[in-house]
């Protein structure tokens, strides 16, 4: 029963990198130019907006303190802290980042809330809201530096399979 059919290899037109106007990744110089130029112009507004995500973060910690940190309760810790992971690179502050990607890390889910160690989250949240007022921005910073390894080692040391 080995009967042999024919086969037809249809390729679909790449329409795409005619919409695009060239070819896929090339990317306009002077478009590059401009977003950095527009995003530079906003950087006096860099520190008020991570002092208004410090606010919300704090208002979370709040009512988790007042829930007793169990794990519902710093849901919304953990939705104010990814929120912060991915503007403060944006807005200049990569260590702030750093931090927030290993609390991040530590309490991804509700088992994980569960489970961390609310010593190593305060610590978490104490090193955020720190380098946020303190304008500590870089990971080369001589206390922020040593201070984001720590945190990201012990968060090693308490995660499964890490």
């Amino acid at each position: 029963m080995n009967k042999s059919v024919p086969v037809e290899i249809i390729t679909p037109p790449n329409v795409l990198k005619h919409k695009i106007g060239g070819p896929l990744g090339a990317l306009d110089p002077e478009a590059i130019a401009r977003a950095e130029a527009a995003l530079k112009s906003l950087g006096p507004q860099f520190d008020a907006w991570m002092d208004e995500e410090l606010e919300r973060l704090e208002n979370a910690r709040l009512n988790a303190a007042a829930a007793g940190y169990d794990p519902k309760s710093l849901t919304d810790v953990y939705a104010r802290v990814h929120d912060i992971k991915g503007l403060a690179g944006t807005y200049e502050f990569p260590l702030v980042t750093r931090i927030a990607h290993s609390l991040c890390r530590l309490i991804d889910d509700e088992a994980a809330r569960a489970t961390a160690p609310k010593s190593l989250i305060l610590a978490h949240l104490d090193a955020i809201k720190a380098a946020i007022k303190r304008r500590i921005r870089l990971e080369t910073d001589p206390v922020g530096g040593p201070l984001v390894a720590e945190l990201e080692m012990r968060v090693k040391e308490v995660l499964p399979n890490n």
